[in-house]
C-alpha cells in the first residue's frame, strides 16, 4: 500500500490506524487495559508486520464504552460482556427495522 492508497482509508472506521500506545493515550487508559479487553475477546486488534497491535476507530469506541463501565465499578469481564450484548442488540434492532421497512413497502395496504 502506498501513501496515496492509505489517504483514502482515513475515513474508514475499520482501518487499524492506531498503535497500542496511541490508543491508550486517546482513551486515557493503560496498555494493560487494552490487553485485558483483548483477552476478554471484546476487540481483536490487527497486527502489523512487526507483530504490533493496531486499533481502528470502531474498536476504540468499543474500548471507550468498556472503560466507562469499568470506571463505574463494573468488573472488566462483565463490562466486556455488556458491551458485546449491547452491540448484538443494536444489530438485531437494525435488522428488525430493515425487515419492517421492507415488509411495509411490499404490502402498503397493511400499513394503513
Amino acid at each position: 500500500m502506498t501513501a496515496d492508497d492509505s489517504y483514502g482509508r482515513l475515513d474508514d472506521d475499520d482501518f487499524p490506524a492506531y498503535t497500542m500506545g496511541r490508543a491508550a493515550e486517546m482513551l486515557g487508559t493503560t496498555q494493560g487495559f487494552l490487553r485485558a479487553i483483548g483477552e476478554a475477546r471484546l476487540i481483536t486488534p490487527l497486527r502489523s508486520a512487526g507483530g504490533h497491535r493496531r486499533y481502528s476507530r470502531y474498536q476504540l469506541r468499543i474500548a471507550a464504552r468498556a472503560r466507562e463501565l469499568v470506571d463505574h465499578g463494573t468488573p472488566i469481564e462483565a463490562a466486556c460482556r455488556i458491551v458485546i450484548l449491547e452491540d448484538q442488540l443494536e444489530e438485531a434492532q437494525r435488522i428488525n427495522a430493515e425487515y419492517l421497512r421492507v415488509a411495509g413497502s411490499a404490502n402498503p395496504a397493511s400499513a394503513a
